[in-house]
């Protein structure tokens, strides 16, 4: 088991102790379910609270928090101290230098000799790949792929040929990186396919979460900006460009030749169409359609997308129009009385 005092984890995070700096810490967990020796962390009163409550012998915060029971380790923001306290007590164990026997790997291949190579995977010609990567086991490599070093591929991932991977990038288990992009032309009838010759190119410091889909470029590269986090269940069509430090939540879907400037951020179960340029820290909402180019630092929301306050401003009338239509309706039946009554006056002078 690690431990580590109060003081040796203030020192990490560069944090001040508040109470006992010798208390032991064995464990890092959330508040409700912290033991005797857990340290937690809290953001706000809520979940200080509940910190506070809890068995945990020392709560990371950020903020003046009192506490009467606990040891506190004060830092300037408590979910990034959280970040940088996990590795300490889950510490990532580097699969031990092998090649699987059970692989097949062509002779062309270069792989450092600290790479892992796990059971059933299979390595093409002129594939490189450096060193301390992991492929954990049924990894397909076609020809030609360039793996950097400290690269992790988790079960079933498949790279198409040419793809290039940077430093650090994870891949998680089922996704596929340079399947052919979605190009047919119509001729005399039918779709003809119009082959992609392109590539998949990510930069280092990349995550991809499981069973998300990157299409090769039709002509030209498909490129991930380094430091980009893409979520599960992604799709990323053909010649899309992202830049550095993009967040792609879950069930998005981009058209072909979009393009991302840096830190932009897309919410999850959104589209974007084909060939629109979004400017850096543009944010896309939930459940959106975009259909135009976003500005810099502009956020939109709805289907289709538009400005978030002109958003907003419709779906608060939207939720109004029930009380409108039965308002129109009372005064649609005052209207017909009051011509009912306006035909009867001249009938009744007469």
């Amino acid at each position: 088991m690690t431990t580590f005092t109060a003081a040796e984890i203030a020192a990490h995070l560069k944090g001040t102790v508040i109470g006992d700096g010798s208390v032991l810490l064995t464990g890092f967990t959330c508040a409700d379910r912290a033991r005797a020796g857990d340290l937690t962390f809290a953001e706000k009163d809520t979940y200080f609270a509940a910190a506070e409550a809890s068995a945990a012998a020392a709560i990371l915060v950020a903020g003046d928090f009192p506490s009467a029971t606990k040891t506190l380790i004060r830092v300037p923001n408590a979910r990034i101290a959280a970040a940088k306290v996990l590795p300490l007590f889950f510490p990532f164990v580097q699969p031990v230098a092998c090649l699987h026997g059970s692989s097949s790997i062509a002779d062309s291949a270069k792989i450092d000799p600290t790479a892992h190579i796990g059971p059933h995977c299979v390595i093409g010609e002129n594939v490189v790949i450096g060193a301390r990567t992991v492929l954990t086991g049924g990894n397909h490599l076609a020809e030609n792929c360039q793996l950097g070093d400290d690269v992790c591929l988790k079960p079933n991932v498949v790279l198409y040929a040419r793809t290039q991977l940077g430093h650090r990038v994870t891949i998680h288990a089922g996704t596929v990186i340079g399947s052919d992009g979605y190009g047919y032309v119509f001729d005399q009838g039918r779709h003809l396919k119009m082959n992609q010759v392109g590539q998949v190119i990510i930069h280092d410091d990349v995550e991809i979460g499981a069973n998300t889909a990157i299409d090769r470029g039709a002509l030209g590269p498909t490129i991930i900006g380094a430091g980009t986090k893409i979520d599960n269940l992604v799709h990323v069509a053909h010649n899309v460009v992202m830049g550095k430090h993009c967040l792609v939540m879950g069930q998005v879907g981009f058209a072909g030749s979009t393009e991302l400037k840096d830190y932009c951020v897309i919410a999850s179960q959104s589209g974007i169409a084909g060939h629109l340029k979004l400017g850096p820290q543009a944010t896309v909402g939930a459940k959106s359609g975009v259909m135009r180019d976003v500005a810099p630092k502009e956020t939109v929301l709805g289907m289709p997308a538009m400005p978030d306050k002109q958003a907003k401003r419709q779906w608060i009338a939207v939720q109004k129009l029930p009380e409108l239509m039965m308002r129109m309706r009372e005064l649609e039946k005052q209207l017909a009385e009051i011509r009912a009554a306006a035909l009867v006056a001249p009938a009744a002078k007469s």
